[in-house]
């Protein structure tokens, strides 16, 4: 299995217009996040986790060429909004976007993206195939897909668990039902806002926490927003099995 992550940034994330902070003034590429997202090749089956605003510049900045599916976690514009480029995959695929969601994403989507479903379509819109999904075991390509069920301040989101592998993001609890879900991982991806608590995203000591009580082999922290600081200050301080991710970082798993 290959993980690329496509964005490890939030809105809130870097560079912000006029903050003079280390992080947003940092040279680093790494310090340089956009909206988060990522990329899963697992055996013939391509397939991204979100489309945020960023979406087009990260699959051209990977040169990615083949992706079959886009799951979404919830509904808001900083995962959604890059939905409108799956056209160019229409193009050279010669087929629709299958699009996974839960029924009140793809509410939104329809809402949102109202030109891609309507009846009559205008020339050149995006081709997509809407799969309703809830909190139970999918399958895409005879691959299972399992859902981890979160909460975002007062929204149900969702995670995905993909073999050994498990991506979490925009969420501030977890039910311990839902952390089952979570045990055996050779690699967990979750979100790290900042260090000060939030109302809707885990800060850096409940990310760790999670991971200190799931014991993935490897933990990395993404939806990381400027208030986190620069990669070069924050990696020496992890545990040995927690990594900052950065975008472009690429895994096998």
């Amino acid at each position: 299995m290959k993980l690329i992550f496509l964005g490890t940034g939030t809105s809130q994330g870097v560079p912000i217009i006029g903050c003079r902070c280390k992080t947003c003034v940092s040279q680093d590429s790494k310090d340089k996040r956009l909206r988060s997202s990522v990329y899963i090749q697992i055996g013939e089956l391509h397939l991204v986790i979100d489309t945020g605003p960023d979406f087009r510049q990260q699959m051209l900045r990977e040169q990615i060429t083949k992706l079959d599916a886009i799951l979404f976690t919830h509904d808001h514009k900083d995962h959604t909004a890059g939905l409108d480029d799956v056209r160019a995959f229409n193009f050279i695929q010669k087929k629709h976007m299958e699009v996974y969601a839960e029924a009140y994403v793809l509410d939104t989507l329809k809402r949102e993206f109202s030109y891609a479903f309507a009846k009559v379509k205008y020339p050149g819109v995006p081709k997509i195939n809407l799969n309703k999904i809830t909190n139970k075991t999918f399958r895409i390509n005879e691959i299972d897909i399992i859902p981890i069920r979160g909460i975002h301040f007062k929204l149900p989101v969702l995670g995905f668990r993909i073999e050994n592998l498990a991506y979490i993001t925009d969420m501030n609890f977890i039910e311990n039902e839902e952390l089952n879900k979570l045990y055996g991982l050779d690699v967990l991806v979750i979100n790290a806002l900042r260090y000060e608590k939030h109302v809707s995203h885990f800060n850096y000591e409940e990310a760790l926490a999670i991971i200190e009580k799931v014991q993935p082999k490897k933990a990395y922290l993404t939806h990381v927003s400027h208030a986190l600081g620069k990669y070069s200050d924050l990696q020496p301080k992890l545990p040995k099995n927690v990594f900052l991710s950065y975008d472009g970082l690429t895994l096998n798993i």
